[in-house]
């Protein structure tokens, strides 16, 4: 038997064919990549594009040191009675009913160039008159509704 002499060029390309051990696949994340960038982007949008719904709060700023406001500011004040009974209701210090309290926002705010009103609720009082006294207001044409708390 002829014993041949194999180039070394062949015997590197037979053992690297003969597979020597067990593959290792890969994943190529590439494409995952691509999802990952378009699903941000289209997340980016959405977030921008939704439509933000409430009101914005505003509280008045004191006109000096003691706290007092400016004599231009309205507050309707919601005043809770005895139980299950309907609240009154003031505008600054001026008693007005239920039923008059649109009449008199837009006889109030119709030479005004600022429409900001304040509204203060007692504790005791029902919240859903609370959120009829914004209501009325912004039907009335007040374009700014802030809350006020209880004085400290």
């Amino acid at each position: 038997m002829k014993h041949t002499r194999v180039p070394e060029e062949e015997r590197a390309m037979a053992f690297s064919m003969a597979g020597g051990g067990p593959s290792h696949p890969e994943i190529n994340v590439t494409p995952l990549i691509d999802v990952l960038l378009v699903l941000i982007i289209i997340f980016m949008i959405v977030v921008t594009q939704q439509e933000r719904k409430g009101l914005q709060a505003e509280i008045p700023e004191p006109q000096s040191a003691r706290g007092t406001f400016v004599d231009r500011t309205i507050v309707i004040q919601v005043l809770g009675g005895a139980k299950d009974q309907v609240p009154d209701v003031k505008i600054n210090q001026e008693t007005v009913a239920w039923d008059q309290l649109a009449g008199r926002l837009r006889e109030i705010y119709r030479m005004r160039a600022d429409r900001v009103a304040f509204v203060r609720s007692e504790d005791d009082v029902d919240f859903q008159y609370l959120a009829d006294a914004v209501d009325i207001a912004r039907e009335a044409g007040v374009e700014k509704v802030g809350l006020l708390g209880e004085r400290q």
